[in-house]
């Protein structure tokens, strides 16, 4: 792998660790932990680190969180735990992510976690994809007692932590050892299977799952109504970022790629995905890269550390502009787009454009499944006694899926309030039918 894909944030060595630990004040009323969106207990393990007793720290931290070296990496947090933190009003707020990440490395490398996994005797539940969700509802419900099995339609497993986050933001072994940990607990892996295809969730059922999760994300990209936009030179940042991950895995070639040496690209859309579809075709090459934004900077929805990152890194970005046209080059790569700014209107060479504009729920389980019922725009409606449940009793639908979350950390919250959903749900069934 190029060096250019190394790991854009240093880790902290011990001492520095120790010493930024002891910075904390322990406020009475943290507002750290409240914004935290999954109430990770901050100040406590941030103690325990400050006296050097790592295992503490990391057995607290996993009382509330599954992926510690994934968030410690890819939270916001500055806008969550660090911007509430009380010496942030001095521009000196502590830096939490940082130190959850190393709390997070040191137990993997020094192995010093062995958690005890429980017996599986409260019940059966089937979770319908890998990502951030159904890690989370993994994870909770396995060292609750139940026997979990996850069932992912790709070849590792995942999700958004393993295709969609480039390797300079979150390297690939760091999601697969938290992924080992969880397998550690007892879950059981099904890799290359598509419910709503190779099962559907009626099968489930008849294998004597309990109860049922769908995570499955939002694998349909949205259109926007722009001439020429169904051009081949045109492609979603998901789709470019899945084939950078499995390029640098070694299961396809350079040029299924698409981007290449001194190619100009553009990306619409300011999200933390635009900016990674954009700093990653500067690391395949890209001579010039742009996004394109219909809103000013106040509006992005990017974090400001990402966006600092990308300008440094020689990306350009137009505020208050919309592509109108698109027009097609030789072969599969583009002419030029025009682009509309305050009225003007403006060519701009270009061979390649990336769309980071969101996408929608694929329907392949709601269609193959009778009883679930989905909103206009195709999302899965759920139920808040028990949390999470659709119109399909016993199915339970969480993260992107439900469009409620918009990060890996919302995905968490969102699927630790689904997990006690289904904890809830599968109790009182096994209390019933002992009646």
């Amino acid at each position: 792998m190029s060096d250019d894909f190394k790991e854009v944030s240093e880790n902290y060595t011990l001492p520095e660790a120790i010493r930024e630990a002891q910075r904390c004040l322990h406020c009475k009323v943290p507002g750290c932990r409240k914004g935290c969106p999954i109430g990770n207990d901050i100040p406590d393990w941030i103690a325990e680190l400050a006296k050097g007793n790592f295992g503490n720290a990391m057995k607290i931290i996993n009382n509330r969180s599954n992926l510690p070296a994934v968030c410690g990496r890819v939270c916001g947090h500055e806008r969550q735990c660090e911007g509430n933190c009380v010496l942030a009003r001095k521009g000196e707020a502590i830096h939490i992510g940082k130190l959850e990440r190393f709390v997070a490395d040191f137990d993997s490398e020094a192995g010093l976690s062995h958690e005890a996994i429980p017996e599986k005797s409260r019940g059966r539940v089937a979770v319908i994809g890998s990502g951030p969700a159904g890690l989370t509802i993994a994870g909770d419900l396995s060292r609750q007692g139940f026997a979990v099995q996850i069932f992912e339609m790709e070849s590792e497993p995942g999700g958004v932590l393993t295709f969609g986050i480039p390797e300079y933001r979150l390297p690939k072994e760091v999601v697969r050892r938290e992924i080992r940990k969880i397998e550690n607990l007892g879950v059981i892996f099904h890799l290359n299977t598509t419910i709503g295809r190779t099962f559907t969730v009626d099968d489930l059922f008849a294998r004597g799952f309990d109860a049922i999760f769908m995570g499955t994300g939002t694998g349909r990209p949205k259109k926007l109504d722009i001439t020429g936009i169904d051009h081949p030179g045109v492609r979603q940042a998901i789709w470019f970022l899945r084939r950078v991950s499995l390029y640098q895995s070694g299961l396809i070639g350079r040029e299924e790629v698409v981007i290449g040496e001194g190619d100009k690209v553009a990306v619409i859309g300011c999200g933390n995905t635009a900016i990674d579809a954009a700093r990653t075709a500067i690391r395949m090459g890209a001579a010039e890269v742009s996004v394109i934004y219909h809103r000013g900077i106040d509006r992005m929805s990017a974090l400001r550390a990402e966006y600092d990152d990308a300008v440094a890194e020689g990306v350009r970005f137009m505020w208050n502009s919309s592509v109108i046209n698109i027009e097609g080059g030789e072969g599969n790569r583009l002419r030029q787009v025009t682009v509309e700014c305050d009225g003007t209107r403006t060519d701009m060479p270009l061979d390649r454009l990336i769309l980071a504009v969101g996408s929608a729920p694929a329907a392949r389980i709601v269609s193959s499944t009778d009883g679930i019922d989905v909103d206009n725009h195709g999302y899965v409606l759920t139920r808040e006694s028990p949390y999470g449940m659709t119109s399909r009793r016993g199915v339970f639908a969480g993260g992107d899926v439900t469009n409620r979350p918009a990060t890996v950390v919302h995905a968490m919250q969102d699927a630790k309030r689904v997990a006690e959903g289904i904890a809830r749900y599968v109790d009182a069934i096994k209390l019933v039918d002992s009646l």
